[in-house]
Protein backbone atom coordinates (compact mmCIF):
# COMPACT_ATOMS: atom_id res chain seq x y z
CA UNK A 1 0.00 0.00 0.00
CA UNK A 2 1.40 3.66 -0.95
CA UNK A 3 2.02 5.94 1.58
CA UNK A 4 0.32 9.63 1.80
CA UNK A 5 2.85 12.06 3.17
CA UNK A 6 1.80 15.41 3.98
CA UNK A 7 5.21 17.60 3.22
CA UNK A 8 4.66 20.92 4.41
CA UNK A 9 6.16 24.12 5.08
CA UNK A 10 5.23 25.97 8.82
CA UNK A 11 6.63 28.54 11.55
CA UNK A 12 7.25 27.11 14.68
CA UNK A 13 4.04 27.79 15.94
CA UNK A 14 2.90 25.57 13.46
CA UNK A 15 1.10 27.69 11.15
CA UNK A 16 1.44 27.06 7.36
CA UNK A 17 0.32 30.48 6.27
CA UNK A 18 -1.29 33.92 7.71
CA UNK A 19 -4.96 33.99 8.41
CA UNK A 20 -5.59 34.44 4.28
CA UNK A 21 -3.03 31.51 3.56
CA UNK A 22 -0.18 33.55 2.41
CA UNK A 23 3.48 31.87 3.21
CA UNK A 24 5.73 33.96 1.57
CA UNK A 25 7.02 35.25 4.02
CA UNK A 26 9.18 31.80 4.76
CA UNK A 27 10.63 31.81 1.17
CA UNK A 28 13.33 33.99 2.18
CA UNK A 29 14.67 30.59 4.24
CA UNK A 30 15.10 28.76 0.62
CA UNK A 31 18.85 28.89 0.57
CA UNK A 32 21.17 27.20 -1.36
CA UNK A 33 21.92 24.97 0.94
CA UNK A 34 18.14 23.98 2.46
CA UNK A 35 17.73 24.18 -1.95
CA UNK A 36 20.11 21.56 -2.52
CA UNK A 37 18.44 19.39 0.38
CA UNK A 38 15.15 19.43 -1.46
CA UNK A 39 16.24 19.13 -4.93
CA UNK A 40 18.19 15.90 -3.85
CA UNK A 41 15.42 14.55 -1.40
CA UNK A 42 12.20 15.63 -2.42
CA UNK A 43 12.97 17.11 -6.41
CA UNK A 44 9.14 16.47 -7.25
CA UNK A 45 7.89 19.11 -4.86
CA UNK A 46 10.22 21.86 -6.71
CA UNK A 47 7.16 23.13 -9.06
CA UNK A 48 7.34 22.68 -12.84
CA UNK A 49 8.13 26.29 -13.16
CA UNK A 50 11.08 26.08 -10.47
CA UNK A 51 12.29 23.23 -12.11
CA UNK A 52 12.79 24.66 -15.11
CA UNK A 53 14.33 27.87 -13.75
CA UNK A 54 16.78 26.23 -11.49
CA UNK A 55 17.67 23.45 -14.43
CA UNK A 56 16.63 20.69 -12.33
CA UNK A 57 16.02 17.54 -14.23
CA UNK A 58 15.64 14.83 -11.81
CA UNK A 59 13.19 11.85 -11.60
CA UNK A 60 10.53 11.36 -9.24
CA UNK A 61 12.05 10.10 -6.24
CA UNK A 62 9.24 9.82 -3.72
CA UNK A 63 6.50 10.83 -5.16
CA UNK A 64 3.99 10.30 -8.24
CA UNK A 65 1.12 12.35 -7.28
CA UNK A 66 0.27 15.59 -5.76
CA UNK A 67 -3.21 15.98 -4.29
CA UNK A 68 -4.13 19.84 -2.83
CA UNK A 69 -6.85 22.11 -2.20
CA UNK A 70 -8.33 25.07 -4.25
CA UNK A 71 -6.46 28.06 -2.06
CA UNK A 72 -2.78 25.90 -2.70
CA UNK A 73 -3.89 25.80 -6.28
CA UNK A 74 -5.20 28.85 -6.48
CA UNK A 75 -1.94 30.27 -6.01
CA UNK A 76 -0.38 29.00 -9.05
CA UNK A 77 -3.43 29.81 -10.88
CA UNK A 78 -3.01 33.62 -9.78
CA UNK A 79 0.24 33.59 -11.87
CA UNK A 80 -1.86 31.98 -14.96
CA UNK A 81 -0.56 28.42 -14.03
CA UNK A 82 -2.38 25.84 -15.03
CA UNK A 83 -0.93 22.42 -14.02
CA UNK A 84 1.99 23.13 -11.87
CA UNK A 85 3.20 20.08 -10.54
CA UNK A 86 3.52 18.65 -14.06
CA UNK A 87 5.84 15.90 -13.80
CA UNK A 88 3.28 13.89 -11.41
CA UNK A 89 -0.71 13.37 -11.61
CA UNK A 90 -2.20 15.98 -10.49
CA UNK A 91 -5.24 16.19 -8.07
CA UNK A 92 -7.37 19.24 -6.80
CA UNK A 93 -9.93 18.88 -4.01
CA UNK A 94 -12.73 21.87 -4.75
CA UNK A 95 -16.26 22.16 -4.92
CA UNK A 96 -15.89 25.61 -6.75
CA UNK A 97 -14.12 24.78 -9.73
CA UNK A 98 -16.33 23.13 -12.40
CA UNK A 99 -14.06 21.83 -15.40
CA UNK A 100 -10.62 21.51 -14.58
CA UNK A 101 -8.32 24.41 -15.84
CA UNK A 102 -5.84 22.03 -17.44
CA UNK A 103 -6.50 19.11 -19.04
CA UNK A 104 -4.08 16.75 -16.34
CA UNK A 105 -5.67 18.10 -13.50
CA UNK A 106 -7.76 15.96 -11.81
CA UNK A 107 -10.48 17.94 -9.59
CA UNK A 108 -12.09 16.19 -6.57
CA UNK A 109 -15.44 17.77 -5.51
CA UNK A 110 -16.82 14.78 -3.25
CA UNK A 111 -15.47 11.67 -1.14
CA UNK A 112 -12.17 12.48 -1.29
CA UNK A 113 -11.16 10.16 1.65
CA UNK A 114 -12.19 7.31 -0.59
CA UNK A 115 -10.10 8.76 -3.77
CA UNK A 116 -7.19 8.93 -1.53
CA UNK A 117 -7.79 4.96 -0.46
CA UNK A 118 -7.61 4.28 -4.08
CA UNK A 119 -4.95 5.62 -4.91
CA UNK A 120 -2.86 4.39 -1.90
CA UNK A 121 -4.03 1.09 -2.79
CA UNK A 122 -2.40 1.71 -6.61
CA UNK A 123 0.59 -0.30 -7.45
CA UNK A 124 3.54 2.10 -7.51
CA UNK A 125 6.87 2.22 -5.75
CA UNK A 126 6.18 5.97 -5.27
CA UNK A 127 3.86 7.80 -2.51
CA UNK A 128 1.33 10.40 -2.91
CA UNK A 129 2.23 14.15 -1.48
CA UNK A 130 -0.46 15.72 0.27
CA UNK A 131 0.93 19.73 -0.71
CA UNK A 132 -1.76 21.57 1.50
CA UNK A 133 -3.74 23.13 2.64
CA UNK A 134 -5.64 22.66 6.18
CA UNK A 135 -9.14 22.35 5.42
CA UNK A 136 -8.16 18.66 3.22
CA UNK A 137 -5.25 17.77 5.76
CA UNK A 138 -8.09 17.46 8.03
CA UNK A 139 -10.17 15.86 6.08
CA UNK A 140 -7.20 13.36 5.58
CA UNK A 141 -5.96 13.58 8.74
CA UNK A 142 -6.74 9.86 9.64
CA UNK A 143 -5.20 8.54 5.86
CA UNK A 144 -2.09 10.46 6.62
CA UNK A 145 1.01 7.73 6.75
CA UNK A 146 3.84 10.56 6.95
CA UNK A 147 4.63 13.93 7.76
CA UNK A 148 7.43 15.83 6.58
CA UNK A 149 7.34 19.23 8.02
CA UNK A 150 9.59 21.99 7.29
CA UNK A 151 9.99 24.13 9.85
CA UNK A 152 10.95 27.96 9.49
CA UNK A 153 12.46 30.07 12.31
CA UNK A 154 9.50 32.25 12.28
CA UNK A 155 6.38 33.18 14.44
CA UNK A 156 2.93 34.03 12.60
CA UNK A 157 0.89 33.81 16.84
CA UNK A 158 -2.19 33.19 14.55
CA UNK A 159 -2.93 32.07 10.91
CA UNK A 160 -3.66 28.27 9.09
CA UNK A 161 -3.32 25.67 11.32
CA UNK A 162 -1.04 22.46 9.53
CA UNK A 163 -4.42 20.87 10.38
CA UNK A 164 -7.89 22.44 10.05
CA UNK A 165 -9.63 19.61 12.23
CA UNK A 166 -11.28 18.67 15.74
CA UNK A 167 -9.42 18.08 18.76
CA UNK A 168 -8.31 14.58 18.91
CA UNK A 169 -4.69 12.99 19.90
CA UNK A 170 -2.91 11.54 17.16
CA UNK A 171 0.63 9.73 17.56
CA UNK A 172 3.30 10.18 15.06
CA UNK A 173 6.72 8.88 15.60
CA UNK A 174 10.02 10.57 15.10
CA UNK A 175 12.31 9.13 12.00
CA UNK A 176 14.38 12.13 11.29
CA UNK A 177 15.71 15.31 12.28
CA UNK A 178 17.69 17.63 9.83
CA UNK A 179 18.72 21.29 11.00
CA UNK A 180 20.09 24.13 8.75
CA UNK A 181 22.26 26.33 9.12
CA UNK A 182 19.62 29.34 8.18
CA UNK A 183 17.37 27.74 11.36
CA UNK A 184 15.06 25.39 9.32
CA UNK A 185 14.53 22.32 10.57
CA UNK A 186 12.87 19.22 8.84
CA UNK A 187 11.26 16.74 11.04
CA UNK A 188 9.89 13.69 9.72
CA UNK A 189 7.50 11.44 11.50
CA UNK A 190 5.62 8.30 10.82
CA UNK A 191 1.77 7.61 12.37
CA UNK A 192 1.45 5.24 15.07
CA UNK A 193 -1.07 2.79 14.27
Amino acid sequence: MRKLTYFIACTIDGFIGDPQGDATSMYQFVDAPFLEFLTAEYPETVSAQGREMLGIDAENKRFDTVVQGRGSYQIALDVGVTSPYGHLREIVATRSLAEPPHPDVELIADDLVGRIRELKAEDSPLGIWLCGGSVIAGQLIEEIDELVIKTYPQVYGSGMPMFGAGFEPRDFELNDLRVFDNGVFVRTYSRKR
